[in-house]
């Protein structure tokens, strides 16, 4: 497997993105209320990146510990499978996420073992959009039958689970306004899904469809993330399976509670490594450290400099940008979250103690 040790150095050195975000279509066949790219999408006049164009990105970047595709919804990219392999050989990312609301059953396991088959040695991650069970799933995605669609997906993807050993199957569900007062129930379903790895809860962010969607209750919230937190502990939660699985799940208790002190107190908890290490690429080939999608945080557009990203981070406009992120900078980017900890030697006591209760 790419191993993520590699990255050491980088711990202490954050010379380049190594968390790579690529949103690779604006299209989606959902109507979520929750989402936070279709109206920050401003640019849908542009086309999508093309696979010629990802394989010029490809070769401006070094190797990647995280690549997370984005959308819209992914597998609505006809050439995914290409895309995978661009990125799997010219990068050799540790870790290939993708996120999935899961509504094209057959489609996406085709695709999935076909990305299984040409990426053996990176982790691939499926992870299934869930965010209610059975008709309130329906009334949220805004598409009737989604529910069981979702399920199909998984019924069509967990025996690939005995086939390669590389592959993670999960679930992620987004604590929204209209989501909060589900929540143990989801969590229970989940429990009981067999062949899931891993269940993850995102905090709704960013400029929604429906604005009431970020009208949250964070006491709901803190009481979700103690319930998943002490599921870990137990054991009766899902957990990843790759090497290193203990450290991840310790990190996602950690990511939890310092993303809820953060939207509690509306500051910043620890500096954040957006435009260092983090990366975002639009399908449209713009170029910010995070997913907030003003034009302030624009570092550049590939397009305009014939993909020499080196030019746009060195750039005055991007590091005045990224140095004005720092420690003041904050949000529930659960990703940028991730790296904010993992490669900030401050959080390790409290990381080691997370992983030792595991």
């Amino acid at each position: 497997m790419h191993s993520p040790l590699r990255f050491l150095p980088d711990i202490l050195v954050k010379r380049r993105p190594l968390h790579l975000t690529v949103f690779l279509t604006r299209r989606c066949n959902a109507k979520c209320p929750f989402c936070f790219y279709i109206n920050n999408n401003k640019l849908q006049d542009k086309p999508e990146l093309s696979l010629e164009e990802i394989e010029r990105l490809s070769r401006a970047l070094g190797p990647l510990l995280w690549l997370a595709f984005s959308g819209g919804e992914i597998f609505l990219r006809e050439d995914i499978v290409e895309v995978s392999k661009t990125f799997y050989g010219g990068n050799s990312p540790s870790v290939m996420l993708f996120s999935t609301n899961g509504l094209m059953p057959e489609l996406i396991r085709e695709r999935t073992e076909d990305i299984l088959k040409n990426c053996p040695e990176s982790v691939v991650a499926v992870k299934l959009s869930l965010d209610g069970v059975g008709e309130r799933h329906d009334a949220l995605r805004g598409i009737p039958g989604s529910f069981q669609k979702v399920i199909g997906t998984y019924d069509a993807l967990k025996g690939l689970l005995d086939k390669f050993k590389n592959f993670e199957l999960g679930i992620n569900t987004v604590f929204c306004r209209e989501t909060q007062d589900d929540m143990d129930e989801i969590i229970r379903f989940v429990h009981g899904m067999d062949r899931i790895k891993t269940h993850t809860v995102s905090l709704v962010r960013g400029e929604t469809r429906e604005e009431g969607s970020k009208d949250v209750d964070l006491d709901k919230y803190f009481d979700t993330v103690r319930k998943l937190e002490s599921s870990l502990k137990s054991g009766k939660a899902p957990i990843y399976g790759f090497r290193g699985a203990r450290l991840k799940a310790a990190q996602d208790i950690l990511q939890r509670r310092i993303i809820h002190r953060t939207m509690d107190e509306n500051r910043c908890q620890l500096p954040c490594y957006a435009g260092k290490l983090n990366l975002v690429v639009t399908e449209t080939a713009e170029v910010y450290p995070c997913e907030t999608f003003t034009e302030d945080f624009k570092l550049g557009d590939l397009r305009e400099v014939d993909f020499d990203l080196k030019k746009i981070l060195q750039s005055p406009r991007a590091r005045e940008i990224v140095s004005s992120i720092g420690e003041k900078c904050f949000c529930s980017h659960e990703c940028y979250m991730m790296t904010n900890i993992l490669f900030n030697p401050r959080m390790y006591p409290a990381l080691l103690k997370e992983y030792l209760q595991i």
